[in-house]
């Protein structure tokens, strides 16, 4: 698997100039004993961008992958995530380690706070934790996910560094146009997971989707795709088949109308899918991340 991918995916330039693919492979609610195959095929399809977390359990899967792929590993950009019963400074470095064994990497591209959890009040010295670890060089950036503004503007408060990147439940459903103005504003990158919205039928079969879908002879799923890519985010839809993925990756050769773009984000009718991030507490893989 050395040779190029058929589609190249576009980079977004992160806070410190590291570069991230704007369109990845999301690994959730994969079993861990069909990981290592689903980004195998992945890999073999363009993506270059793989998304996971401890708390999937699938770390080793993915980093298996890795290892058959012969892909080059500066080619690679491998996200995953702290679970929530690993915050606090040791606890947070001490499963840093872990997920780097499991993946078999010497250095992340992203570690992620996967959720703030605001009852364990520990998230700020868990970003400390986190910036320890940029600063030794075993991880390219750092960020958080499901973080509010709230969250956001206490950690750069109160230790002066601004995460690269949010990565938080975004769709046409809940489109989280205030979220999108704050990371703007702070300088943070916008990582959209459930992009999807699981194929709920109330964004799928609105006009607005169906209608530009038609004009652009795509599918449902590649116009939500091309409307988050054209937002500025980074998207990581998961996808269970080769079919799937070489469809969700094939979203560069058109482009959407702004009164398309605009008619996507009035739809704004499911709301949440997942966990609050002001009350959440259990385990992600419980959960729509």
């Amino acid at each position: 698997m050395s040779v190029d991918p058929i589609i190249v995916v576009p980079d977004i330039e992160l806070a410190g100039g590291v570069a991230m693919p704007q369109l990845g492979l999301g690994v959730f609610q994969v079993p861990p004993e069909q990981t290592s195959a689903l980004v195998f095929d992945g890999l073999g399809a363009g993506y270059r961008s793989i998304d996971t977390a401890a708390a999937y359990r699938n770390e080793s899967g993915v980093g298996d992958a890795i290892a058959r792929s012969n892909v080059d590993r500066a080619e690679l950009f491998i996200t995953t995530k702290l679970p929530n019963t690993e915050h606090g400074h040791a606890k947070a470095l001490a499963q840093f380690e872990r997920s780097l064994g499991q993946l078999g990497l010497d250095y992340l591209d992203l570690y992620l706070i996967h959720w703030p959890v605001p009852a364990f009040d520990l998230y700020v010295e868990t970003w400390q934790a986190l910036i320890e670890i940029a600063e030794s060089g075993r991880a390219r950036a750092i960020g958080v996910s499901n973080f509010n503004v709230d969250h956001l503007e206490r950690i750069v408060a109160e230790t002066g560094v601004v995460p690269a990147v949010n990565q938080v439940e975004l769709h046409p459903g809940f489109a989280q146009a205030e979220l999108r103005e704050a990371h703007e504003r702070l300088g943070i990158v916008t990582e959209s997971w459930s992009p999807l919205a699981q194929a709920d039928r109330r964004i799928f079969e609105h006009p607005a989707i169906t209608g530009a879908a038609a004009a652009h002879d795509k599918t449902a799923a590649q116009v939500i795709l091309r409307w988050h890519i054209q937002l500025g985010c980074v998207v990581i839809p998961k996808a269970s088949s080769p079919q799937r993925q070489a469809e969700n990756i094939d979203v560069f050769d058109f482009e959407l109308t702004g009164e398309e773009m605009a008619a996507i984000e009035a739809i704004d009718v499911v709301g949440r899918i997942g966990g609050d991030p002001a009350t959440f507490v259990t385990q992600p893989e419980d959960t729509d991340d």
